[in-house]
């Protein structure tokens, strides 16, 4: 069955709107009505009170009030960090008032000033490993937000330059639908040099997925399997970064450079570098992050977590003199409004949203996005360029849902800050007296 934009939304769209409407009448967070709430949904990070939280926010643009929206049950990580709030009567007034923007460009070097209205970006998904109806629907809400979102390495979709302004080019190893026109449509220019998720392995995409258009987009032979190397291989020091840096602000003079690493132990090293190469911001990418198809043994074996690399790096770039000069950016497992106040606390100027995105989008993190041995792709039509697949997901309704949850990621934003007695969220980077570690026995 295929759904024509003009139709009725898809029948996941309905069910989760029921699931909501019953939350609407009082259910608590331990039912579907009339049935006990299935454990198995998520897992410890994305557990299923966070999923469903997230839902209702991506429907009602409220935080819930029967559901654990904050944190997970990892045991770890930002599940094992609170703050340290101020006593309720030194609490600030909730409002507008409270400055949540993100400068993106602290060179002072005549290139533009980009300051989205939240921390918070969208990360790489590229065309292929999700929908041109998922990307739109993150573009449309970037915009909405004067903010931006990023095309993955898979090319850059025709549909997307009416929504130029807000989207990021991104440069990968494979340089897979790398063009002069989207390098020049763009506002900022991201290379990825590493994924968290699965450094020092580079990118797959499965022939199933590869199918003509994804192929004619990146330039490859349809339904042919697609692997981008680890690492670039013109780029073997600062000098050689310098030198991509250049090429990219040779054809575009007025974009922004992001560079985007995993976080080995050096990782302080590599970002100090890429301020001195050029870079605008440097962009870390820590091991929770990554799609439903990255291997586990590299999600969980091989880059430092993200909550230790932030003040890492944060410290590194203070004691160089150069903190204030760029802006640093986190992602691998940002999942809620509390994880973006945490990593600001930690150092991070702000951070990317990526696997929230599909949540709020009807994801319930099966980790199928491969789509099993028929490789169509997500069955909820999210991680997919499946022709029936993909028209789970219309544009407009992802949209709203994405505006939705961001509004309600704002909200606690706020909430926290007037929390803690901060009027701009740029007042809380780097601030760990803020934090507290929640030890296991108070969980």
């Amino acid at each position: 069955m295929v759904f024509s934009p003009g139709e009725p939304k898809a029948p996941t769209a309905a069910l989760m709107e029921k699931t909501l409407h019953l939350m609407h009448d009082g259910l608590n967070a331990r039912a579907f009505g009339e049935f006990p709430k299935p454990e198995a949904l998520g897992d410890a990070r994305w557990t299923d009170d966070l999923i469903l939280a997230t839902w209702f926010m991506a429907e009602t643009g409220e935080v819930p009030e029967n559901f654990n929206y904050m944190t997970g049950r990892s045991n770890g990580g930002f599940d094992r960090l609170d703050f340290k709030f101020k006593p309720e009567a030194e609490w600030l007034e909730h409002g507008e008032h409270l400055d949540t923007k993100l400068n993106l460009n602290r060179r002072e070097d005549g290139r533009r000033q980009l300051t989205p209205d939240l921390p918070i970006y969208g990360g790489g998904m590229s065309y292929g490993s999700v929908s041109v109806n998922v990307m739109m629907a993150r573009a449309r809400n970037a915009k909405r937000w004067n903010s931006f979102m990023s095309t993955g390495e898979g090319g850059y979709p025709p549909e997307l330059y009416e929504l130029k302004e807000n989207v990021i080019t991104q440069v990968a190893t494979g340089y897979f639908g790398v063009e002069e026109k989207s390098i020049q449509a763009t506002p900022i220019v991201e290379f990825k040099y590493a994924q968290g998720a699965k450094p020092g392995l580079g990118g797959h995409l499965l022939a199933a997925k590869a199918g003509e258009e994804v192929a004619k987009i990146r330039g490859s032979v349809p339904f042919v399997s697609l692997f981008s190397p680890f690492p670039f291989h013109s780029t073997y020091s600062v000098e050689d970064h310098m030198k991509h840096i250049d090429w990219i602000q040779t054809v575009n003079p007025e974009a922004l450079i992001s560079v985007k690493v995993s976080t080995p132990h050096d990782v302080d090293m590599v970002a100090v570098g890429s301020y001195y190469a050029g870079a605008h911001i440097i962009h870390l990418d820590g091991s929770y992050g990554g799609t439903g198809a990255a291997p586990e043994i590299a999600k969980k074996n091989i880059a430092m977590p993200i909550e230790l690399a932030i003040p890492k790096v944060h410290k590194f770039l203070i004691k160089e003199g150069v903190r204030d000069k760029v802006t640093l950016i986190a992602s691998g497992g940002i999942r809620t409004a509390d994880d973006v106040a945490k990593a600001i606390a930690l150092g991070a100027d702000g951070v990317v949203f990526g696997t929230s995105d599909l949540v709020a989008m009807g994801c319930t993190r099966c980790s199928n996005c491969e789509g099993g041995p028929s490789g169509r792709g997500c069955p909820w039509g999210l991680t997919t360029t499946d022709i029936e697949l993909k028209e789970w997901v219309q544009e407009d309704w992802g949209e709203e849902r994405l505006y939705n949850f961001y509004s309600a990621v704002q909200w606690r934003l706020r909430d926290i800050m007037r929390k803690l007695g901060l009027d701009a969220i740029g007042d809380l980077r780097g601030r760990t007296d803020l934090l507290r570690y929640v030890a296991g026995g108070d969980a």
